[in-house]
């Protein structure tokens, strides 16, 4: 199976059936990209697949086969972070950081789609995220940083 992993191309023989995470954590040591509830419901295993926001914990393998996949290791150009990377380090957008790589994933999917989305868009694009530690109000904060806005929650 030919998969494109952060503009790069990688042969890999393994059961259509896995899930992405696994491959993408076990096989390919790319592990920016969390397991946390197995289900999909967390959002901590998100990768871009076409530019869209997937759950990799429950996509089958051998259903990205040939598409773009980018992970938040492939976000950075060389030494040079992703704009979404940098405002979260800014606002220390974090705690734990289990949660971040999901958090900046869908955030760039967001930018993505609406390069200026409104604080209530923010939110609900990354409602489908889980923050154990609450660092919420900064992540919305770094979110709108690399939109361009500033003082969403302080």
């Amino acid at each position: 199976m030919n998969l494109n992993i952060n503009g790069t191309s990688r042969t890999l023989e393994t059961d259509p059936e896995r899930t992405l995470l696994s491959v993408l954590r076990n096989d390919l040591h790319l592990t920016g990209t969390k397991y946390g509830c197995g289900e999909g419901n967390c959002g901590a295993c998100t990768v871009l697949i076409d530019g869209e926001s997937v759950r990799a914990c429950v996509t089958p393998v051998g259903t990205v086969a040939e598409r773009e996949i980018i992970t938040v290791e492939g976000l950075a150009n060389g030494d040079k972070l992703h704009p979404v990377q940098e405002a979260f380090i800014e606002h220390t957008a974090f705690q734990c950081g289990y949660c971040t790589p999901g958090f900046i994933i869908e955030t760039t999917a967001l930018l993505a789609r609406n390069p200026h989305p409104t604080g209530d868009q923010t939110r609900a694009a990354l409602s489908g995220h889980i923050c154990r530690c609450g660092a919420y109000a900064r992540i919305i904060d770094a979110a709108a940083t690399a939109a361009g806005r500033t003082g969403e929650t302080s």
